[in-house]
């Protein structure tokens, strides 16, 4: 069976998910979401999405004659448990990154190409990188509090004066310092010179 990751981490199926997170809404509605993806295209996706339990039919009505579903995200979601991440090998997080970070470039590059003007700090548009010196106990901590104020959010509902938002998080040790030896050091001071 495909893993999970492979199925979500495929830039159109990630649009499908992220545009469900938190809603209902019918192929329709998707397509209208989605509206550079081709309907035959975006069916195929769905299809697979819920065959694999990563979308579920929430409700299903009569219009005109044909049954319209609507889908949500099934109970499994489409995330990955810890186990499964940690499970992985060197190559296949590299593989999953990559894909990962095309998403995120895909989504910025139609929020930067949408033909009606953007307003950056209107719209809160930011990327940074924040190298931290923490502890594993401070990292947790770190982590709790971002969890904290995200979480509660996720189950927002549209509204007229809600825009959705994408936070995305990477958090990975930086390799690229070495860690300074000694458990105290001492800050230098230019040498000095007496008469």
């Amino acid at each position: 069976m495909e893993k999970l990751v492979d199925l979500v981490l495929h830039p159109i199926r990630m649009r499908i998910v992220m545009a469900l997170a938190g809603r209902e809404m019918t192929a329709q509605q998707l397509a209208e979401s989605l509206g550079d993806v081709p309907l035959a295209t975006l069916y195929r996706h769905i299809n697979r999405l819920t065959e694999a339990g990563v979308l579920a039919v929430a409700s299903e009505r009569r219009v005109r004659g044909t049954l319209e579903k609507a889908f949500t995200l099934g109970s499994q979601g489409a995330f990955i448990d810890a186990q499964q991440f940690a499970a992985m090998s060197r190559e296949e997080h590299l593989r999953y990154f990559t894909t990962f970070m095309a998403t995120l470039l895909d989504d910025f590059s139609r929020y930067v190409k949408n033909p009606e003007p953007i307003d950056l700090l209107r719209d809160g548009v930011g990327y940074q990188k924040f190298p931290l010196e923490l502890s594993d106990e401070e990292f947790a901590a770190v982590a709790t509090g971002i969890n904290a104020a995200i979480v509660p959010h996720m189950s927002n509902q549209p509204t007229p004066e809600r825009k959705r938002r994408i936070f995305a998080t990477i958090v990975m040790p930086d390799r690229a310092t070495k860690p300074l030896s000694g458990a105290h050091h001492e800050e230098e001071t230019p040498d000095t010179e007496t008469e």
